[in-house]
């Protein structure tokens, strides 16, 4: 799994931001286009129905869900609810104890942060929502952009909830860098493909994994996938639901997974919007998403010459050249910004691939191109800046940097030898001629992690499970259409829906028969029809 300290190469990490450019935007600033590593595992429970339409409520076994063994006393918590956040709204903020390491519940304890919003409280049934990344706090989607994630409808009928899951944020977060640490080493530039230039990229990498070894912990270990999907049992049980209500976006859907993979029988109302497919190695992840954005790529092109103050020429395919062009001049030369700061290819990249996460962004790219093509990249910083987490004051406002990279290295191992590395360059750069050269050699850096991987890709099934409404978007650059339909079909009770548009996830910006679809099943109950079509 990709790490963050290779300053040549972005990452694309899925989140939802307040920023509101039109979407959930991509958290960049990595070694690789990638999302996630997830795998789920755990225990199947016994074979139940599958999916089918009709009304659907409760736990897929029914009666109250069973406390694991060991952990009646984290599970018997009663959060305390204090007002919080009230410059942006209304809401209640509260913390929740969790074990370290669920192998030793008796030893450590950490911290998950939860805020409480929705007309619905006290006696409501609750919504738990994730954002992405993984490393996009649950808490900043709710208190910053809740009206546009969920409707008025599911916000009434909910108490809807956002954490940030253990090592994000204010959940016992991942800490490595400090923010000047993370400016200049998105100033730096290497080139991956020289011999020098990879056994650069692996010295950064060892030094970023001893910065986080030595500024983070023992948490550092334990922020995989499965542990983070534990936790949010153990949020379900606090909160006193009998099963699990839950909207998860983009990497949002492999902590569903593999929530539904290891207690199928406190599956509630799940929806799953920008599937992730739980059995793509990290080279398929990065594959996929380089040839999905190649084409995101290529549509702007032919939206933006359709258009006014277009600075491409020509057709569709020479307007992809010329942006191919203007990336070979940033690395030759990389642009200085109007406050000075050095913006190399990596981070060049990291603004371009922003706006593509929706077509409601795509005049934004337009003139972010624009005016580099002039020598200017405030623009094409601003939008890298926002995905970094940095604020116009030079602080970063989130860890989803390091924390994307502590939970990738630990959710897959990825091959680090030369002769692999080399060989997965050279099919990137063939599947996406514009940024695959930027997506390579992700695996030279999880080989340098402090901590081993604790799990390997495998497909999701779920046995017995409610059904669970897994969405795909026709052009969705970051979780590539394919995705959703695999993760259907590996869910025993998997509904495919799918939204015939461009950008990453569907529900909130596509229109009724989405939103209609997922609120009939998160209010009423009604499920979807499977492989239901929306445009």
């Amino acid at each position: 799994m990709p790490l963050p300290l290779s300053p040549q190469r972005p990452a694309t990490r899925s989140r939802r931001r307040p920023a509101r450019l039109g979407a959930p935007l991509a958290a960049v600033f990595a070694t690789a286009l990638v999302l996630t590593g997830c795998t789920p595992g755990g225990e199947p429970a016994a074979e139940g129905p599958g999916p089918a339409s009709g009304a659907a409520s409760g736990a897929a076994a029914g009666g109250p869900a069973e406390v694991p063994e060991g952990l009646e006393d984290y599970y018997a918590q009663s959060p305390d609810w204090q007002s919080c956040e009230q410059d942006a709204g209304d809401f209640d903020c509260a913390t929740v104890e969790a074990p370290l390491d669920y192998a030793d519940p008796d030893g450590e304890r950490i911290e998950l942060s939860l805020v409480r919003a929705g007309g619905a409280r006290d006696g409501a049934e609750h919504l738990l929502l994730n954002p992405g990344g993984p490393g996009a706090s649950g808490v900043d989607m709710v208190v910053d952009s809740l009206d546009f994630v969920v409707s008025e409808a599911v916000q009434e009928h909910y108490a809807v909830v956002g954490f940030d899951p253990r090592g994000v944020s204010r959940s016992t977060p991942v800490t490595c860098l400090s923010d000047e640490e993370m400016d200049a080493a998105r100033e730096e530039h290497i080139d991956p493909s020289t011999d020098a230039g990879l056994e650069e990229v692996r010295a950064s990498a060892r030094e970023y994994a001893q910065a986080c070894d030595e500024n983070t912990g023992d948490i550092l270990g334990h922020v995989d996938t499965d542990s983070a999907a534990r936790d949010m049992d153990l949020m379900r049980g606090v909160l006193g639901d009998e099963s699990l209500n839950y909207l998860g976006f983009s990497y949002g859907t492999a902590l569903g997974a593999s929530y539904a993979e290891q207690f199928p029988q406190n599956v509630g109302r799940m929806v799953l919007d920008g599937a992730m497919d739980p059995s793509l190695d990290e080279f398929g992840v990065t594959l996929d998403q380089a040839e999905a954005f190649e084409q995101a790529i290529a549509s702007w092109a032919e939206f933006c010459l359709a258009g006014q103050d277009c600075p491409l020429t020509g057709t569709a395919e020479d307007g992809v050249q010329q942006v191919r062009d203007l990336l070979t001049q940033v690395e030759a030369s990389p642009l200085t910004s109007t406050d000075g700061r050095q913006v190399p290819a990596a981070t060049f990249v990291a603004g371009l691939i922003t706006p593509l996460y929706a077509d409601e962004n795509w005049p934004l790219l337009t003139q972010a191109v624009a005016d580099a093509m002039e020598g200017n990249p405030d623009v094409m910083l601003y939008l890298a800046d926002l995905n970094a987490g940095r604020d116009e004051d030079g602080t970063y406002s989130s860890n989803i940097n390091d924390a994307f990279t502590a939970i990738n290295c630990l959710d897959a191992s990825a091959p680090s030898d030369t002769e692999t590395l080399r060989a997965q360059a050279e099919q990137l750069d063939e599947a996406s001629p514009t940024i695959g050269r930027f997506l390579a050699y992700a695996g030279a850096n999880c080989a340098e992690w402090p901590e081993e991987p604790v799990d390997e890709p495998a497909p999701a099934s779920a046995p017995g499970a409610a059904p669970i409404v897994v969405i795909g978007t026709a052009g969705d650059p970051a979780t590539p259409y394919e995705w959703a339909p695999a993760l259907a079909d590996q869910l025993e009770s998997g509904v495919l829906v799918s939204w015939d548009g461009q950008g990453h996830t569907a529900y909130g910006r596509a229109g009724d028969c989405i939103g209609d679809a997922v609120d009939g099943y998160l209010v009423d109950g009604t499920v979807p029809e499977d492989g239901l079509q929306c445009s």
